[in-house]
């Protein structure tokens, strides 16, 4: 590696300017959270307990480059396997913590009753149609519905399209359900994997599925990206006084992926202990919905929508739901930690990345609402709850983001 591409990669010790912008925004957000708090009788409340889940999900994602598409492609184009362990980290650490939660609300699995709010999906069809949408869309676009948004406080040329097009594709969706419901849905069965090995059986099975999927992408691991990352990260270490080290590694230096995983793990199981399930597109899809009712495109029923369970909105009776507070709070957290690390970059996008966000938004978006939840939802909330659906989605996920690059490769050869 050249000293000049040293010099780029080596993270930059923030700025006071950046600080204070930083942390005028995360005071902002406190006062936003004791606001809430007060109106509502306390942290009790799940407005302001949904604002510091959404604060600090949009911090753990901005600094760890937490991304389901960015961590397939590293591993697939370069083998850098470290967006990859902060996945199966992610699934690990929140599978453990959902355990310990439902080990206390349903001591036994196997009542035939499921743990309360968890996204536990049922085994339809929808679930391939829309993860091979949501995975297609994911390549066109750049990167998954939780992505954009933390991407969008650090000013993403392609990421304010994409939310635009999920708009679209959420609508779409809408109004598509009614058929696709009666088709695939209406008679799919849910599989719940504690009630049938109970909670010791899934978490062993889920612990060591992920270790099977984690051996591959540390034995093919590049060894030469492996040796670049370690130096630039021993360059961070080594810079600067040793008072401003852990400033440097907070704030400026990217944490390691299995780190960020861990944080998402455990944010995940502590939302849905006081919350709601991890989930990014319940506000978006219900502002979706309202927009396609208005302009006559959704129809005023939806069947079996509201006893299904997902990360998906059918009504929009409040100014701002839980999981709006928490997608702004996120996108505000990023924004801040983006700004400390100097990693605010707007610019004037390019006519391509704004056809590529908006096409690939509509594909998310659709795929996200008939599977009834993203990559967050569906698949992350999903395996933490012990969903098979969850496994099912992400498979169809991966299936979508293969076969749209083989696509493109397939058309770039052929011009």
């Amino acid at each position: 590696m050249s000293a000049a591409i040293e010099a780029r990669s080596r993270p930059s010790l923030p700025g006071p300017a950046r600080l204070g912008s930083a942390l005028a925004l995360a005071i902002l957000l406190g006062l936003l959270a004791g606001g809430l708090a007060l109106a509502h009788g306390g942290f009790e409340d799940g407005l302001a307990l949904a604002l510091a889940f959404g604060t600090a999900f949009g911090l753990v994602l901005q600094r760890s480059r937490f991304c389901f598409y960015c961590a397939l492609r590293e591993w697939l184009d370069e083998r850098e396997p470290d967006g990859i362990l902060g996945l199966l980290a992610a699934l690990a650490s929140g599978a453990v913590g959902y355990a310990l939660v439902f080990g206390a609300w349903l001591p036994d699995p196997a009542t035939g009753r499921l743990p309360p709010d968890a996204f536990i999906g049922s085994l339809a069809w929808t679930l391939g149609l829309g993860g091979l949408a949501f995975g297609a869309g994911m390549a066109i676009s750049g990167s998954c519905l939780s992505a954009h948004l933390y991407r969008l406080g650090e000013g993403s040329p392609t990421a304010p399209f994409a939310l635009f097009g999920a708009l679209i594709g959420f609508a779409l969706g809408f109004a598509s359900w009614n058929p696709l419901f009666l088709a695939f849905v209406s008679e799919a069965p849910t599989v719940w994997l504690p009630a049938w090995l109970g909670y010791p059986g899934w978490l062993a099975a889920t612990l060591i599925v992920i270790a099977a999927l984690a051996w591959p992408a540390l034995l093919r691991a590049s060894p030469r990206r492996a040796a670049a990352r370690d130096r630039l990260a021993a360059l961070a270490a080594d810079a600067g006084t040793p008072a401003l080290k852990p400033l440097r590694a907070v704030f400026a230096a990217r944490w390691p992926g299995w780190l960020g995983g861990l944080f998402v793990g455990a944010i995940g199981a502590f939302a849905y202990l006081r919350v709601a399930p991890l989930g990014v597109t319940a506000e978006l899809s219900a502002r979706a919905r309202d927009l396609g009712t208005a302009a006559g495109l959704v129809p005023a029923t939806l069947n079996g929508l509201d006893a299904l369970r997902g990360c998906v909105s059918i009504a929009a009776d409040m100014l701002l739901s839980n999981n709006g507070v928490f997608v702004l709070s996120l996108v505000a957290a990023s924004l801040a930690s983006a700004l400390a690390a100097g990693e605010f970059r707007p610019r004037t996008p390019r006519r391509s990345e704004a056809l590529r966000g908006v096409l690939g938004g509509v594909l998310l978006g659709w795929g996200a609402m008939v599977a009834l939840g993203c990559s967050v939802g569906t698949l992350l909330s999903g395996i933490h709850a012990g969903a098979l659906s969850g496994w099912a989605f992400g498979a169809a996920m991966i299936a979508g983001i293969v076969v749209w690059r083989a696509l493109e490769r397939l058309v770039r050869r052929g011009s």
